[in-house]
Formats: structure tokens, C-alpha cells, sequence
């Protein structure tokens, strides 16, 4: 490794904003300050750009399947980084008859190991519901991890958890450390909604949005919170969509408990008329939770200004629509869920974001870097520019202008969930470990270099 010098820029993290240079050497930061001199093998004049700390996104799925398609996997993580991305926190689905641990070290190994090119950290996803795998949440910090996903909705699917498993969990993490995150849907409302649009010949893909109303949201929400509220424990409520989960989780929090939450960035722009688009084209918008209307997406932009909502993530799954939606022709239950947006996450936010006047650019940070990065106990090594943190560098351009494409995309999907919307401001330059790897949304970098970032237990959600 050598050494970087990024000279002139504002930079900007979650708390302050200023001018100064950067000093990275052997991929830490080293120096923070006015007018630095010294020497570096490589030097950056950020004049009128902004420095920030590298992306970190919480919730991404590079190992997924839903009936026969398969997700692209980590080799397309170059999109990540283009996308000024430089950490990604992915699921590590447990394996049937396998523990935990094995399941980790085989997802690795087979999968991660020599593709990936972002520096990552995993959650672990109960996958059956025994005591053993239970039991095992209290060791995730031995294996670097803190975190560990429930899945509340898809009924008679593997990952699917009852409300015991759900306490199970709670208060085996909580003394470990360990935080459990929860999918929030009520399965049996949504598998009574499905059949009842079957039989009604209802097979479009707008038939996702029919079957998973706003109510199966809230309703599972407010049930997780009291099983944390039960268990003493932590809760950490992924990609929420809906205001009565805001409040849910708002009034938790409000009554002092440990209860957090992350929406996505599509949920922040898109609407339930993208899943009415003629012929098939919704399918490409169906993920789960479904797209929201417009009060919704305007009460999700409320909530992240404010906290209640402390993260953006992508929740990327990279389906592609020639094929793996297709599968879902004739019936909207069989159509993969989900969507890629792990190159555009930050783009997106910063156009209808803080260009848009909804958040500042602090704020911004915190929501897409900083936050991330505490919920996950890998901070401060990411998500803060800082002496002594990972130099994972970002120079944005707020004066770009252009156009969300999947000419332009390197997610290795054959379709981009925001094509054709306008697009204000770009990371121009990433720097990862002090290595500059991505080149005004190209991947410049050395390939497969990501690396491993172990997790502390007792993170952001305890403190």
C-alpha cells in the first residue's frame, strides 16, 4: 500500500463540515488538516467537490434464491464501488442441516472469497427454527458478527419464523451482544390476500401490492417490538415502508427502548405505480415489502431527517427480468422478490435527497455511511473520516447531471429499477484502503481485494 493526499475538498461527515486536506498512508487515515505538506504517491485536487467517508450499506443480498433463480453474486460488486459503495454488510442465509458457522465459512469460501471487491461484513439468517440455531446466536460475536436476520413473512418457506422463534432469538442475542433484525410482514394476512387475488384471476404483478397492504407491515412491526419489549432485547426493523411502522417504532423509541429501523432507497422514490406499469413491466418493482403510495414515501423522508429511521440501505437483489421474473409470468406469487440498486443507492439519495432540500448533507452522511457502520459494529474503522479509520474516501460532484440507465450500470442485471430518472451530483472518485478503485461510475480497481471487517458486539442498537 502506499499513499494518498486529497487536497482542497469540503469535507463532510455526519457531524461537521469543512475544508482541509486528507493524508491516507498504508490504507489508514493518517492526517486531517489545512494546507497539508507531504509527500504521496498519489495526490487529489478535491477543489469544489465534497470528501466524504466511503458508503456503507447495511442490507444487500448477493445469495438469495426464490424458486430457480439465483441472484447475481459478489463478482458484480463492482457496481457497488462505482457507486461509491465501499463496504457492503450481505446475509449469510444458514444453510438446511447445517450450523451457523458452517454455513458462514462455506458462503465465504465458495462464494465471497476471490470476488469480492468491496470490503464486507455478514448477518446471519435463521433459516430453521431449532434450539441448536437458537442457541447459536450467542456465539456470532466469536465469528466477527453482530447481527442476525428473522424473516416474519413468506409462510411454509424455510426462513419463515413463528413469533416463539422470534423470542427465542430476542433473548438469546441480547446478553451476547448480538443484535436481531426482523423482515417485518404478518405471513398469514399476506397468504390469505394472495389466494383471494388468485381466485379473482388477479395475476399481474400490481397484484403484489393488493396482497401485502401497508397493514400486514405495521401489524408485524408493532408485534416484533413487543417480543423485544418482552425479551429485553435490541431490535433492529429492516427496510420499513409504511407510517404506521414509523410510528410504531417512533413511540418505542419515545418510551426509551433500544428499537431502530432502515428504509430503502426505492421505497424513498418509488411508488405503487411502478407496479402498475402495462404488461409485465411492474415485475421488475416487485420486492417485498411492496412499493408504498405517495404519503408513505413522504412520511419515510420525515423519518430519516429526523432519526427515527437511522439508515439507507440498497437492499439490492440482483434478479434479472429476462429471465428470473419471467418466472412469475402467470402468477404474481411465483415472480422473484426484490430489485438491484446497490450502484445508485447513493446517487439516488443525494438527488432526491439533498438536492431536493429533504435532508442535508450531514445528514446524508450519517444515513448512508456513519449510521450503517455503528448499527454493524465496524465503526469508526468505517463509515467516518478520521484518524486512524480505513481510508475509504469518496469526491463528489454536486454539479454533475444526468440520467439513471442500465447503460450505465455494472450490477450484472439486465434492467435498472430508476431508468430514465434524472440524476443531480456523483461520486466521481473512490478510494478503498487508500486504493483508488472506481473512476466517475467506472471500476478502475485491482479486482477481488475486499476484505473481511469483523464486527463488535454491543453495537449503535445498545448504546
Amino acid at each position: 500500500m502506499g499513499s494518498l493526499l486529497v487536497k482542497n475538498g469540503t469535507v463532510v461527515t455526519s457531524s461537521d463540515e469543512f475544508i482541509a486536506d486528507i493524508y491516507a498512508e498504508d490504507g489508514k487515515i493518517v492526517e486531517i488538516g489545512a494546507n497539508l505538506q507531504k509527500d504521496a504517491d498519489m495526490v487529489v485536487d478535491a477543489t469544489g467537490k465534497y470528501v466524504m467517508p466511503g458508503g456503507v450499506d447495511q442490507h444487500t443480498h448477493f445469495n438469495f434464491k426464490f424458486g430457480d433463480a439465483v441472484v447475481m453474486g459478489w463478482e458484480t460488486t463492482t457496481g457497488a464501488v462505482a457507486g461509491g459503495t465501499t463496504t457492503v454488510i450481505d446475509f449469510a442465509n444458514q444453510e438446511i442441516g447445517k450450523s451457523m458457522k458452517e454455513s458462514v465459512d462455506s458462503y465465504v469460501e465458495n462464494k465471497i472469497e476471490g470476488k469480492a471487491c468491496c470490503d464486507y461484513n455478514l448477518h446471519t439468517v435463521v433459516f430453521e427454527s431449532k434450539d441448536e440455531i437458537i442457541q447459536e446466536i450467542a456465539k456470532l460475536p466469536e465469528y466477527g458478527i453482530s447481527t442476525c436476520k428473522l424473516f416474519m413473512a413468506y409462510k411454509g418457506h424455510p426462513q419463515h419464523c413463528d413469533d416463539d422463534t422470534v423470542l427465542k432469538a430476542l433473548m438469546t442475542a441480547a446478553p451476547a451482544g448480538v443484535t436481531i433484525m426482523t423482515h417485518c410482514e404478518n405471513a398469514e394476512m399476506i397468504d390469505v390476500l394472495q389466494k383471494q387475488c388468485l381466485a379473482k384471476g388477479q395475476t399481474e404483478p400490481f397484484g403484489h401490492a393488493v396482497s401485502r397492504p401497508p397493514i400486514v407491515e405495521t401489524e408485524a412491526t408493532e408485534r416484533a417490538i413487543s417480543l423485544a419489549k418482552l425479551a429485553d432485547a435490541p431490535l433492529y426493523v429492516v427496510h420499513v415502508t409504511t407510517e404506521g411502522a414509523i410510528e410504531a417504532i417512533r413511540r418505542a423509541q419515545l418510551e426509551g427502548y433500544p428499537i431502530y429501523g432502515e428504509t430503502c432507497s426505492h421505497y424513498l422514490t418509488l411508488t405503487t405505480d411502478n407496479l402498475a406499469k402495462p404488461g409485465f413491466e411492474g415485475a421488475k418493482y416487485v420486492c417485498s415489502p411492496a412499493l408504498r403510495g405517495q404519503e408513505d414515501l413522504d412520511a419515510l423522508w420525515v423519518a430519516v431527517n429526523q432519526g427515527v429511521l437511522n439508515a439507507i440501505s440498497s437492499d439490492h437483489c440482483g434478479f434479472n427480468y429476462g429471465v428470473h421474473k419471467q418466472q412469475g409470468k402467470d402468477d404474481f406469487t411465483m415472480i422473484p422478490n426484490g430489485a438491484p440498486g446497490m450502484q445508485d443507492r447513493m446517487q439516488v439519495i443525494w438527488t432526491y435527497g439533498v438536492a431536493a432540500g429533504k435532508i442535508s448533507r450531514q445528514k446524508y452522511v450519517e444515513l448512508c455511511c456513519t449510521n450503517p457502520a455503528k448499527n454493524n459494529g465496524i465503526y469508526p474503522q468505517k463509515g467516518t473520516l478520521s484518524i486512524g479509520s480505513d481510508a475509504d474516501i469518496l469526491i463528489f460532484d454536486p454539479d454533475y447531471e444526468g440520467t439513471f440507465s442500465v447503460e450505465n450500470s455494472l450490477q450484472g442485471v439486465d434492467y435498472n429499477a430508476y431508468e430514465g430518472m434524472a440524476q443531480k451530483g456523483r461520486v466521481e472518485k473512490v478510494f478503498l484502503r487508500g486504493e483508488f478503485v472506481a473512476d466517475c461510475g467506472k471500476y478502475v480497481g485491482s479486482g477481488a481485494c475486499g476484505k473481511f471487517v469483523p464486527a463488535k458486539p454491543f453495537a449503535r442498537a445498545y448504546q
